[in-house]
C-alpha cells in the first residue's frame, strides 16, 4: 500500500481506532512537535505508557535496528527494554513489508496495544525509530506517548551533513554523537572529510607515515586564531582541547587519527541509524597532510605552498598516481557504501605548468591545458573507483575541463552557477550545498534560519532555469561544516544547531507542506530536548535593539528572545556579562549615552554569544547642502579592480568603470575581485530616528553625511548590522563601500523611516 493510499485510509478510519472510551475526561496529551515535518500525523485521544522492562519484537532482518532503538532510548530516557521471546509480539514491534517504492517510507502507530513501526526497508524502519525517539520524553522511565499514526517518506534521497575532522580533530565518541544527532533528524548521509592540508586522519597501512607525521602538528595559524577568539569572545569552547595535545621532543603537538578498526566501528554505528558514510580524501589538491611523510608525490618532491593553495599531487608521475590508488584501495575496504568523495577542489596548478612529467602527460593524451590535466586525473581516479565497485563524487570543480557521464557533483561554489546547469543537462546528479547558505563554518546570522528554511533547492539560483528532467538530477542537499575555526565539539554543535533542523526539513518535507511559523514553533519545542541532551545550540539573536541606537531625550530598551528557557544578563561598564551580572527582568530606561552588552544564558548556566547595543543621545543631523547643479536620478557606483581585505584601499585602486543604479546593488555579470563605491543623496521626509541595515558578503561600510554609521568591514560570510541616526528633514548624503574577494558576493542596504514597521530598500536616490 503506497504512502498516498495509507494517508487516505488513516484520514478516514484512523481516528475511530484511537479514540478513548466514551464519557471519560480527555487526557492531557504531550504536544507532537516533530522535525522534519511528516507527510501525515493523525492524533488520537489517549497515550501509551512505555516503561522499562517492556519488550521489542523485530523481524529477522531488523536486529540491528532493534538494538539501535534499545540503545537510543536507554541513553536518552533511561528506559531498559528487553528483547521479546521468539515468535512473540512485543510492546514495540518493528516490521518490514510496507508497500511503498521509497525505501525510507515508514508508518508508525501508537495505540492501546503498543507501538508499531513498519518500513519499506530497514532504512524505513530506522526513519520510524527517529520519529519515535522524538515522541519519547527525555529522562523518564515511565514515558507517555500520545496515540498517533504517522505516515511518512522523504522528498530527497540525499540528506547529508559534512564534518571536517582534518583542520580540527574529533574523537570517535564525538563523531558518534554527531551521527546520532543527524539520525534524530532523519539525515541519511554523513560526509566525513578525513584529510586536508592541516592533517591526515585515517590509518593507511601501506603508508604509515601518513598518520605518524601527518596527523600531528605544532599549533598553526588556525589554532592560534581560535585561541585568540576564545579570549575576545570570553568563550572556552574556542580553545584547543587539552586531551588532543601531546609533548614530543619538547614541542606541544595537536592532533589525532582513526585506526581502521575505529573507522569500521563508526561506519557500523551510522549504518544502524540509517546513515551511509561517505569518506573524502581530498586529491589532487589539499594534500599537504600527506606530503609530510611522502613529499615525493608532488612535482618538485617537496611539500610547499603555492600562490593560493598547497602544491598538489603530481599527475604526471606514475608513482604519485599509484600512491593515490593504493590509498583509496584501502579506503574502499573500510566503507561499504557505494559512493566515495575524491574532493578535487581548489587545486593550485602552478607546479603542473613547470613540471616536465605533467607536460609529458599532457602531450601523450593531447590535453589542451592544465584544466584538462585535472579532468584527466579525475577520470583516471574514477576508473579506479569503478573497477573496485565504487562511484565517485567530487566538488563542482570536476565539471571544469570535462565531466565524466557517471560522476556525481557536490555543488558548493555560489559564484559558479553554470556547474549545476551543465552537469544536470549532461545527466549527472548534483548535490546542493552552496557555501553562502549551507556552509556552517560561517557564523549564523539572525535571518539565516529562515533563509535556509525558505530555500527551494531545485531553484536556488534564478538563473538556473532547470527543465523538469534536469531538476530530477538534483539528488538532494547537504550542510557542510568546515572546522578551521571550530576546535571543539561544543563549538561544532553551536555552529550547526539550529540550522541543521532547517536543513532537515528542507531535505525531507515537500515544499507545499512547509510553513515557517509552524517550523519556528516546533523548533522552540525541541529546545528542551536539546537542553536535556546537552547540545550546545546557538540561542537566536536577542531582539528589541539595533547594534547602534539613537535617541533625542530618553530611550526604553525592551529585550526579547524567541526561546522561553533563556535568561538574559547585561553589563554597561564594558566587561563581559557573567552569571553574577545584572539580570534583565523588564524594560530599561536610559537618558544618557550607554553601551550595553547583553548575553543569553541557557538553563545549564552556559553562556551564548554576546550582543552589543550602543545607545547614543544626539541631536538631529542637519540636512546636507546640495551641490549647485541639477541632481540626476539614481545612485552613482564606481567599480574598482581591487584585491584587498578592507574597504580602506578601494578608492586608491584602479577604476574600471562607473554605473548609475536605481539602488545600492551589485550589477549583474560583474566578475572577479570587486571594489565598489556608491554615492548619492536620499531624502528624509521628516525629523526623526532613522534605522539603517547593511548586509554584505564580504566587507562593507556605510556613511551618512560623511560620518561612519555601520562598520561591516573585513572578509566574512553573510553578515547584517543595523544602526540608527537622528536626521533632520531634507536631503542627506550616503556613501557605501564594498569589496568581494570570493567572486560571488552580496550587498544590501535598507532603511526604516520613523513611521515604518519593516525595512525597505533604500531607493529614490539622486546623485
Amino acid at each position: 500500500m503506497t504512502i498516498q493510499r495509507l494517508v487516505s485510509r488513516v484520514v478516514l478510519f484512523g481516528g475511530a481506532i484511537l479514540l478513548g472510551a466514551c464519557g471519560t475526561q480527555p487526557e492531557t496529551m504531550p504536544e507532537i512537535n516533530l522535525i522534519p515535518k511528516p507527510i501525515s500525523i493523525q492524533e488520537g485521544a489517549g497515550s501509551f505508557k512505555l516503561k522499562s522492562g517492556m519488550t521489542v519484537a523485530a523481524d529477522s532482518g531488523l536486529r540491528t535496528e532493534a538494538a539501535y532503538l534499545a540503545e537510543a532510548l536507554r541513553n536518552s530516557s533511561g528506559l531498559q527494554l528487553e528483547e521479546a521471546r521468539a515468535g512473540k509480539s512485543g510492546n514495540i514491534n518493528l516490521r518490514l513489508g510496507l508497500d511503498d517504492p521509497n525505501p525510507e517510507a515508514y508508518m508508525l502507530t501508537v495505540d492501546p496495544e503498543g507501538i508499531a513501526i513498519q518500513g519499506a526497508s530497514p532504512r524505513g524502519v530506522a526513519m520510524g525509530i527517529a520519529t519515535l525517539r522524538q515522541l519519547v520524553p527525555v529522562d523518564s522511565r515511565d514515558s507517555r506517548i500520545p496515540y498517533v499514526t504517522v505516515i511518512d517518506a522523504p522528498r530527497f534521497d540525499w540528506r547529508g551533513a559534512h564534518l571536517d575532522v582534518s583542520r580540527h580533530f574529533y574523537t570517535v565518541d564525538q563523531v558518534k554523537r554527531f551521527i546520532d544527532l543527524l539520525a534524530t533528524y532523519k539525515f541519511n548521509k554523513f560526509h566525513w572529510h578525513l584529510t586536508d592540508d592541516q592533517g591526515w586522519r585515517i590509518e593507511i597501512k601501506q603508508y604509515p607515515l601518513l598518520t605518524e607525521r601527518g596527523a600531528w602538528r605544532k599549533f598553526n595559524g588556525q589554532d592560534r586564531e581560535c585561541m585568540a577568539m576564545a579570549v575576545r569572545e570570553d568563550n572556552p569552547e574556542l580553545l584547543i582541547p587539552e586531551e588532543l595535545l601531546r609533548i614530543e621532543n619538547g614541542d606541544t603537538l595537536y592532533g589525532g587519527y582513526y585506526t581502521q578498526d575505529q573507522v569500521r566501528d563508526v561506519v557500523a554505528y551510522a549504518s544502524a541509524r540509517g546513515i551511509d558514510v561517505v569518506p573524502e580524501l581530498d586529491m589532487p589538491g589539499h594534500l599537504m597532510g600527506a606530503q609530510q611523510g611522502y613529499p615525493w608525490i608532488t612535482c618538485t618532491g617537496e611539500s610547499s605552498w603555492g600562490q593560493s593553495f598547497s602544491s598538489p599531487l603530481c599527475p604526471g608521475k606514475d608513482s604519485a598516481l599509484m600512491f593515490a590508488k593504493n590509498v583509496y584501495s584501502e579506503v574502499f575496504n573500510l566503507f561499504p557504501y557505494e559512493y566515495v568523495h575524491l574532493g578535487a577542489d581548489e587545486v593550485e596548478k602552478t607546479n603542473w605548468k613547470a613540471c616536465p612529467d605533467c607536460q609529458a602527460r599532457m602531450r601523450t593524451y593531447e590535453l589542451a591545458d592544465e584544466e584538462e590535466l585535472q579532468a584527466w586525473f579525475v577520470h583516471d581516479m574514477e576508473n579506479h573507483f569503478n573497477a573496485n565497485g565504487k562511484k565517485m563524487i567530487g566538488w563542482d570543480e570536476i565539471v571544469d575541463g570535462g565531466l565524466s557521464p557517471t560522476a556525481t557533483v557536490t555543488w558548493w561554489r555560489d559564484w559558479s552557477p553554470t556547474a549545476v546547469t551543465r552537469a544536470t543537462a549532461q545527466g549527472n546528479d548534483v548535490i546542493i550545498c552552496p557555501d553562502f547558505l549551507l556552509y556552517f563554518d560561517f557564523i549564523e546570522q539572525g535571518r539565516d534560519l529562515r533563509r535556509i528554511y525558505d530555500t527551494e533547492p531545485t531553484a536556488y539560483r534564478a538563473d538556473w532555469r532547470l527543465t523538469p528532467k534536469q531538476a530530477r538530477h538534483i539528488r538532494g542537499i547537504q550542510a557542510n561544516t568546515w572546522c578551521e575555526r571550530i576546535p571543539s565539539e561544543r563549538r561544532m554543535q553551536y555552529q550547526v544547531m539550529p540550522r541543521l533542523l532547517a536543513v532537515s526539513e528542507m531535505g525531507w518535507t515537500r515544499p507545499e507542506a512547509k510553513d515557517w511559523s509552524d517550523f519556528e514553533r516546533r523548533f522552540v519545542a525541541q529546545v528542551d530536548r536539546l537542553d536535556r541532551h546537552g547540545i550546545n545550540y546557538r540561542v537566536p539573536d536577542l531582539t528589541g535593539f539595533n547594534d547602534i541606537n539613537v535617541f533625542v531625550d530618553t530611550a526604553v530598551i525592551e529585550v526579547g528572545c524567541l526561546l522561553p528557557n533563556i535568561t538574559v544578563r547585561y553589563t554597561t561598564d564594558g566587561t563581559f556579562p557573567n552569571a553574577e551580572s545584572p539580570l534583565y527582568t523588564g524594560p530599561i530606561t536610559v537618558t544618557e549615552s550607554t553601551r550595553f552588552i547583553f548575553r543569553p544564558f541557557r538553563p545549564d548556566g552556559t553562556a551564548g554569544a554576546m550582543q552589543t547595543a550602543e545607545y547614543r543621545k544626539e541631536a538631529y543631523l542637519p540636512a546636507a547642502t546640495l551641490p549647485d547643479r541639477k541632481l540626476e536620478n539614481g545612485v552613482r557606483m564606481i567599480y574598482h579592480e581591487f584585491k584587498g581585505r578592507t574597504c580602506a584601499g578601494i578608492e586608491k585602486s584602479e577604476v574600471v568603470r562607473s554605473y548609475t543604479l536605481d539602488s545600492v546593488a551589485i550589477p549583474e555579470k560583474l566578475e572577479g575581485w570587486l571594489g565598489l563605491i556608491y554615492e548619492g543623496y536620499f531624502e528624509a521626509p521628516q525629523d526623526g530616528i532613522y534605522t539603517f541595515s547593511l548586509m554584505s558578503n564580504d566587507g562593507s561600510m556605510l556613511y551618512v553625511d560623511g560620518q561612519p554609521l555601520i562598520d561591516n568591514d573585513g572578509p566574512h560570510g553573510d553578515k547584517r548590522l543595523t544602526a540608527q541616526r537622528a536626521l533632520a528633514r531634507g536631503w542627506h548624503r550616503i556613501r557605501v563601500e564594498y569589496f568581494d574577494m570570493n567572486n560571488g558576493g552580496m550587498l544590501s542596504v535598507q532603511w526604516r523611516r520613523p513611521t515604518d514597521e519593516t525595512f525597505r530598500t533604500l531607493s529614490g536616490l539622486k546623485h
